[in-house]
């Protein structure tokens, strides 16, 4: 994993605000304003003081129409889950488009959960 995961999330909160809309992105206050937040709490999000929730990070991630995986680190899958991983897409390919898109967000959920619990005791994500 990157060096500190808040640290990483904050990052990807910042590139996607400053980019967002283009000429110089979203100032956090509006950013804030937007998902109703305090006004702090954007700058101490992408400064590691304060620990988004996974709520807070599908916000984001529905705010600048990213997944929520946006903000977490890519690992690379095991080689030995690729048989599993293959079997997956072969039945989500019976999936009509909303299905397959609440398969994709349930997915994308339960992954966020993951990483979440992978932060050191004492690190818990606040908003």
């Amino acid at each position: 994993m990157t060096t500190n995961l808040y640290e990483h999330i904050g990052k990807r909160i910042r590139e996607l605000r400053t980019a967002y809309g283009g000429e110089g992105g979203i100032s956090q206050n509006a950013l804030a304003k937007a998902l109703n937040v305090s006004g702090n709490t954007v700058s101490r999000w992408e400064n590691s003081f304060y620990h988004p929730t996974v709520e807070d990070l599908q916000e984001l991630a529905g705010f600048f129409g990213a997944t929520i995986l946006d903000f977490v680190p890519h690992e690379a899958a095991p080689k030995e889950r690729n048989e599993n991983i293959a079997s997956l897409l072969r039945a989500a390919k019976l999936l009509d488009d909303n299905e397959l898109e609440e398969l994709r967000h349930y997915a994308e959920w339960r992954r966020s959960r993951r990483v979440y619990r992978r932060v050191p005791p004492g690190r818990k994500a606040t908003g």
